[in-house]
């Protein structure tokens, strides 16, 4: 068996003498990353094509993706010489989580690592894997000594006119709206992911990078050069307050982070864990004290919500009301006063059970804000005493924010806080940050990251009045595929800005949205004030799943999705539309065979503010027709009836 599977895959692998062409595809034969030589020969200059194979039909979904690096000492990505295309191997893991879309998550792909040698005998590696869901490839210098600056990255992808696109302009804390474009002509800065549909509709795909470790920076997406072609870039130099190098730093023998193409249906993209596949392991042996989780959190209610103990105290009682697990505290909790300071408010939330979390400025001289503490996260010395304190205390958590920068001394930042909280059990929750780069899988103790336009923006300006709707279609499709997203969720009241969202659209993030520390956004009686239905379901909705499902949708008009946590089921669907209801059939094919439903559908009533809720009961086979106000949605639970 294991001689016919070898023989199999070296003959999916298959170098043409004429073309110089490698194909690698993926085990399902969906997918082919195919290697071309521009000269036709044996050296030059090397770039990937990316295909879909569906029905005896195969879509170019990426013609061209240009290849190649710029060290400080010498090029790779010229007069390349082809030596020879490694044994081809199977790569099969599996892995548990304990946050994310799924609990149990498959590593498995068809790998060949090409090497290369340039003018000057220097060797490269290019290492090349397809998965059922997609490409990934990466840079390897194998040599055993050397440590030089990269000056650059060439790696482009072409991108034809025509083709669909979801992008995000880029900013350091990644909090753009996206924009749906047709072409290239508006040639910006683009944020990851970014999300593509081929001329002829057949193949999604989107775009991202993987692994980044202390060996890189982050990269963002350029087409300022040819509108047509997204380069990988480097941070800009004004990032951080021009703190840190533009350049990274790099010691041989040394592995690039992942690109990373997730290929396929929308179901392919919404569902996918390729980000964390391709990312390292953990390197916690002991995980029982990282406990996912809903907080209440006062920010968004009130901005100055932490200075005051009562504020603090009615956002705890909120928590231990809805049986959620943790509160935020959240800036300005080293001026606490108003009956209380901070040890008076942890005594008190301790008592009645909920579990407390803290807020954290990044400090240093790469952010411009001054908001304290300031200075406890930025060195090795202060985060030990300061995390020491913090175990002490009872706090299982810290949100650090302000980071303002992709640059290599940045991302060294973040892991060094990651591996300093782990020594003291502490859970991490990055905001004001990059968007995920599979960090969770290495180091499961970071429940989630903001990186994402969410309801803090109602606080901002009166911009996501209006885009929000719209946007919150958009999200599962993009940020919330390649990680936890943090938009604090589910308000129903007001902050400084309103909301156009129904009852239904709001109450639906809570299952829309994922989040290994899920922040409720609204204040107590926004919550207390709910009908007995949705409260019940805002106490109950996990946070943390073991199964996804795409069930419907498009970016920016509609979007469904369910998924599980043991044998219950938790449907989120909302809809983008201005003018108009829509209604929805929502089928329940996703149920397993033989087993029946009590269904809890908690819809748009007739206005935006009201509820209408129904009790079915409900199998595999059923449908029933759902009604979303505009702007609507609705939230449904699932459970098994024994």
């Amino acid at each position: 068996m294991k001689t016919k599977l070898l023989t199999a895959l070296f003959l999916l692998i298959a170098l043409s003498a004429v073309s110089q062409k490698l194909t690698v595809t993926s085990p399902n034969q969906k997918i082919s990353a195919n290697l071309y030589n521009d000269q036709q020969v044996n050296a030059g200059e090397w770039y990937l094509q990316v295909n879909y194979h569906k029905d005896s039909r195969v879509s170019e979904i990426i013609p061209r993706i240009e290849l190649g690096l710029e060290r400080d000492d010498q090029d790779f990505s010229k007069d390349l010489i082809f030596l020879k295309a490694g044994k081809p191997t199977l790569v099969r893991e599996h892995y548990t989580v304990i946050h994310g879309k799924r609990s149990q998550c498959s590593n498995q792909a068809n790998e060949v690592v090409v090497s290369f040698e340039n003018p000057l005998k220097a060797k490269m590696n290019l290492i090349i894997r397809a998965y059922n869901d997609g490409v990934t490839f990466r840079y390897e210098f194998p040599e055993k000594e050397g440590t030089f600056v990269v000056k650059d990255e060439f790696t482009a992808y072409s991108v034809p006119d025509s083709t669909m696109r979801w992008l995000t302009k880029f900013n350091p804390a990644n909090e753009g709206l996206y924009s749906t474009l047709k072409d290239g002509n508006e040639q910006k800065d683009w944020g990851y992911p970014a999300l593509f549909n081929t001329p002829d509709k057949a193949c999604w795909y989107l775009i991202h990078e993987a692994d980044l470790n202390r060996t890189y920076c982050g990269t963002k997406l350029t087409n300022f050069g040819e509108k047509t072609k997204y380069k990988l870039t480097f941070p800009d130099k004004w990032n951080g307050r021009e703190k840190g190098e533009v350049q990274p730093t790099i010691t041989l023998p040394w592995k690039s982070p992942w690109r990373v193409i997730i290929v396929g249906t929308l179901a392919d993209i919404v569902e996918s864990t390729l980000v964390d596949d391709v990312s390292a392991p953990s390197t916690l042996a002991k995980t029982d004290w990282i406990q996912p989780g809903k907080a209440s959190w006062n920010y968004w209610s009130d901005n100055h919500g932490t200075r005051s103990y009562k504020t603090v105290c009615a956002f705890a009682d909120l928590a231990a009301s809805m049986g959620w697990s943790y509160t935020l505290l959240d800036w300005e909790w080293d001026a606490m006063t108003d009956g209380g300071n901070l040890d008076d408010a942890l005594k008190y939330i301790h008592s009645i059970g909920v579990k407390p979390l803290i807020w954290y400025n990044s400090g240093g001289e790469h952010t411009w804000v001054n908001a304290t503490p300031k200075d406890r996260m930025l060195t090795h010395e202060n985060r030990m005493e300061e995390f020491a304190k913090l175990k002490k205390m009872g706090i299982y958590g810290v949100k650090v924010d302000f980071f303002e920068s992709e640059k290599q001394d940045m991302i060294n930042y973040y892991l060094d806080i990651l591996e300093d909280a782990a020594k003291f059990e502490i859970m991490v929750y990055f905001h004001g940050c990059l968007v995920p780069r599979g960090w969770a899988r290495t180091y499961p103790h970071l429940m989630t990251y903001e990186g994402v336009r969410g309801a803090e923006w109602y606080n901002n300006g009166p911009e996501l009045t209006t885009t929000a709707p719209e946007h919150n279609t958009i999200l599962p499709f993009t940020r919330n595929v390649v990680g936890a997203m943090d938009y604090t969720p589910v308000t129903f009241t007001n902050s400084q800005h309103p909301h156009i969202t129904s009852y239904g659209h709001e109450l639906a993030l809570s299952v829309l949205f994922e989040s290994g520390m899920q922040h409720l956004a609204d204040r107590p009686e926004g919550y207390y004030n709910l009908p007995d239905a949705a409260k019940n379901f805002l106490r109950e909705v996990p946070n943390a799943w073991d199964d996804t499902k795409f069930v419907d949708g498009y970016p920016g008009k509609d979007v469904v999705i369910v998924r599980r946590k043991g044998d219950n089921w938790y449907v989120g669907g909302i809809n983008s539309e201005i003018r108009r209801d829509k209604s929805k059939t929502l089928k329940f094919n996703f149920l397993p065979e033989g087993k029946k439903y009590q269904l809890t559908l908690i819809a748009d009533g007739n206005y935006d503010t009201e509820f209408a809720t129904r009790y079915l009961v409900v199998d595999k086979n059923s449908e029933i027709e759902v009604k979303m106000l505009r702007r609507g949605g609705f939230a449904a639970s699932l459970k098994p009836i024994n």
